[in-house]
């Protein structure tokens, strides 16, 4: 095992600058999954649990919906939240039992709403409910990717060491070229963001600037 001093955001920014960094790149068609942009994670000012990487994050999510739509092109938003029991949150529920866990995220509340800077197209967008991490986990979302023919998936949301990645992992493993906008995701700690940027970029995903997603989405 390889030992360093650097903290997780230099060895990402190595990573990055990269000339030789290989790609799997855009494919023909594209749907954009935005996981958990929730008020139990985007409201800093209100709940523990929230994150915030980039102040712009949600401004640049809903630029990429708006264009998603103008494509015809799938925009799904995920969220989680339980019932009043906890039980259907599954063993995922039983490290803790606080106001800020998990299966306390409880249908109805504040916690479980979207953050209200989001632009969601309620009749032309998909809306799934998950309870676990990846949003492929009992969701539909693997049948409405092979109805639109989706070669490529843009991943916004949170956290970027959770459903982010959990996410990203399941999506190349049925296929799906993967794209994670930098600027898009985030996470509790820097060093959680940052090592799992790295991780995604080596191994599971193409981590881009979300100019360059926004540009190669004007060129379709």
């Amino acid at each position: 095992m390889e030992t360093t001093t650097k903290t997780a955001r230099e060895i990402y920014e190595e990573v990055k600058a990269n000339p030789a960094r290989k790609r799997f790149g855009f494919g023909d068609k594209a749907a954009l999954i935005n996981i958990d942009p929730q008020k139990a994670y985007t409201r800093t000012d209100l709940f523990k649990t929230a994150y915030e990487t980039d102040p712009r994050q949600l401004e640049y999510v809903n630029r990429l919906a708006q264009r998603f739509r103008e494509l015809a092109w799938p925009v799904v938003w995920t969220h989680v939240a339980y019932l009043d029991s906890g039980e259907d949150a599954g063993i995922w529920g039983t490290r803790t039992d606080t106001p800020d866990s998990l299966q306390n995220i409880k249908f109805g509340s504040e916690r479980s709403e979207f953050d209200d800077r989001l632009e969601i197209d309620r009749e032309r967008d998909v809306i799934y409910l998950k309870k676990m991490p990846s949003a492929f986990f009992e969701t539909q979302l693997q049948s409405l990717l092979v109805w639109h023919r989706v070669d490529t998936v843009i991943l916004t949301g949170g956290s970027t060491s959770g459903c982010i990645r959990a996410t990203a992992v399941d999506s190349l493993s049925r296929g799906y070229r993967t794209i994670v906008p930098e600027e898009c995701v985030a996470d509790k700690h820097e060093s959680y963001h940052f090592a799992n940027l790295t991780d995604l970029s080596l191994k599971y995903a193409d981590v881009l600037d979300v100019d360059e997603v926004l540009a190669w989405l004007q060129n379709q």
